[in-house]
């Protein structure tokens, strides 16, 4: 899951250097907290949060493959 969210959000910004993913793993649900430089935090949300939007619906379908529970979290 960690590696999808990278990889998807790397090919999204202008700094893919600046790109962070951290996984923590919880009893039941995992956390995913992605971290962009400032000027990408615009283009990982997009407008009106499609963009985050998509991300998480990926996230959940995946995640539900492989029967746990993700959940995305994008860190400013």
């Amino acid at each position: 899951m960690k590696e999808m969210i990278e990889i998807i959000a790397r090919a999204l910004v202008d700094q893919p250097d600046a790109v962070s993913v951290t996984e923590i793993n919880g009893s039941y649900t995992s956390i995913i907290e992605l971290r962009v430089a400032k000027q990408d935090i615009g283009k990982i949300i997009g407008k009106q949060g499609r963009t985050a939007d998509a991300l998480r619906t990926l996230l959940n379908a995946a995640s539900s493959k492989a029967k746990t529970r993700s959940r995305l979290e994008i860190i400013d």
